[in-house]
């Protein structure tokens, strides 16, 4: 309600209230006019049906927010509204006016305690950064990344290793544990390969921190035996992993609440099995056209658009071969022949 229309309100309660006062007189009081008093009381039908319709977008709004019990900001609302059966339509302006209006607010990202966390010893094995940070370029299943993070739970902590495809954004293996034991990083690796090894690429690589569980023998070994390529981030900066990262806060951000009761490791372990599926299927992002994950993997396979939409996306296309992943660019590679030749 704006400035005048609450002049207005007040004018008509007053009214209402006392019989023996004019509109002239109240009005002049107010600073507003009479005509735009009357206008006003004869918009009222209006007013009244455009709060009736309100209301009734609004509670399309907040069944989307609690779907599955995770909060969502505007975008992610309009998404999960274009994917109802039927699907409902709705612009940004008005989900945020509607949010203000009823006071429906999501919760905002806090900074990652996790992210400077120290590693543990490691061997002398690093590996060359490949990526460059080349996250989205090369297709679906070409450039993977891996991490752990800190899961904190009844003053104890869960570990989470996680392998997400850069460029589709899907969680494409993850194994909870109760304890940091390398194997838990191994088992990741390993399901990967069960449930996704006929759609990776000879040239895929696997890219992550120059933690202790990434640089173990182990960890080489079983790259090597499945051929995968080894690429790690610069010592120290986690933007090499940005997208990683990322996942990772978000998740927290959504899953916090439910964390706070837990007391059993059985509980949290359960908690995140429901965010993965929630997250890979259902949780739509802007910069994949609007869809989950799945969804957008699929339509990069596909090139068919899921949503009945008005002029619908174009299917996603690589911007480079995955032949030309770790190779050096062409100023890297200018500087090196100089180098040689001097």
């Amino acid at each position: 309600m704006n400035e005048a229309s609450c002049v207005f309100q007040v004018i008509e309660e007053t009214l209402q209230a006392d019989r023996t006062l004019s509109v002239t007189a109240m009005c002049e009081i107010a600073g507003v006019s009479r005509s735009g008093y009357y206008a006003w009381l004869n918009a009222a039908p209006a007013r009244a049906a455009q709060e009736e319709q309100d209301r009734k977008d609004f509670d399309l709004i907040l069944k989307a927010y609690k779907v599955r019990g995770y909060a969502k900001g505007a975008k992610s609302i309009q998404m999960r509204l274009l994917h109802e059966d039927p699907s409902v339509t709705m612009n940004l302006k008005k989900i945020r006016r509607l949010m203000r209006k009823y006071n429906l607010v999501c919760p905002i990202r806090r900074a990652n305690p996790y992210r400077q966390m120290a590693k543990a010893l490691k061997t002398s094995h690093v590996a060359p950064n490949l990526l460059k940070r080349e996250f989205e370029n090369y297709g679906p299943r070409v450039v993977l990344l891996t991490d752990i993070t800190y899961i904190p739970y009844n003053g104890r902590f869960a570990y989470l290793s996680t392998i997400l495809d850069a460029y589709t954004k899907q969680i494409l293996s993850y194994v909870t544990s109760d304890s940091l034991e390398v194997d838990f990083v191994l088992e990741t690796v390993k399901k990967l390969i069960e449930e996704h090894g006929l759609s990776l690429k000879q040239e895929t690589i696997l890219h992550s921190d120059q933690g202790s569980h990434y640089t173990s023998h182990k960890f080489i070994q079983i790259l090597e035996d499945k051929e995968l390529r080894q690429s790690m981030s610069r010592r120290g900066n986690c933007w090499d992993n940005a997208p990683q990262e990322s996942f990772f806060g978000h998740m927290k951000d959504h899953i916090g609440g439910s964390l706070k009761g837990c007391t059993e490791y059985a509980q949290v372990k359960a908690i995140i099995d429901d965010y993965m599926d929630y997250y890979n299927n259902e949780r739509y992002q802007w910069e994949l056209a609007k869809l989950s994950p799945n969804e957008y993997y699929q339509f990069c396979l596909t090139g068919e658009y899921p949503l009945d939409v008005p002029n619908p996306p174009a299917a996603p296309k690589a911007e480079k071969s995955p032949q030309c992943l770790g190779c050096p660019k062409k100023d890297e590679a200018e500087d090196t022949v100089e180098t040689e030749n001097t």
